[in-house]
């Protein structure tokens, strides 16, 4: 886990879902675009356990320091791009507003500043709501 992690658990509602709806493999370009307006201006910064792809290590590199714009991750993940074990923690003007974990290629847990935006991953995915951590589990 990220230090970007604790605090998004702290801080922000989240939601969970399979990765894989049916026989439909939620990828991370598909959850990016399902973000709309809100993620278009974010700035990612990417982490990624398992390096199932080349392009991992790329994203990776590419997202230290100033991070990645939307565009331009969305450029290196490609439809059926799949990740192991990954984060995605998109910034607003240096602050943390959406944090994206794929877990074991399995489930998405998405938190954020933002409760829109998770209304509109619920209203595609089957999603289990998550709470804050301070005082609470972070899973139901």
């Amino acid at each position: 886990m990220s230090r970007y992690t604790a605090a998004a658990e702290a801080e922000m509602d989240g939601i969970t879902f399979r990765a894989w709806q049916g026989r439909h493999y939620v990828t991370l370009p598909e959850v990016l675009v399902r973000l709309g307006s809100f993620g278009l201006g974010l700035t990612w910064r990417v982490e990624i356990d398992e390096m199932v792809d080349p392009r991992c290590a790329e994203i990776e590199r590419r997202s230290g320091g100033e991070g990645l714009d939307t565009l331009t991750l969305l450029s290196l993940t490609t439809p059926g791009y799949q990740l192991i074990d990954a984060e995605a923690c998109g910034f607003a003007d240096g602050e943390l507003v959406v944090v994206l974990t794929e877990f074991d290629s399995s489930l998405w847990d998405v938190r954020s500043a933002d409760e829109t935006v998770l209304r509109e991953l619920a209203r595609h995915y089957e999603v289990k709501p998550l709470a804050r951590t301070s005082g609470t589990t972070a899973r139901p």
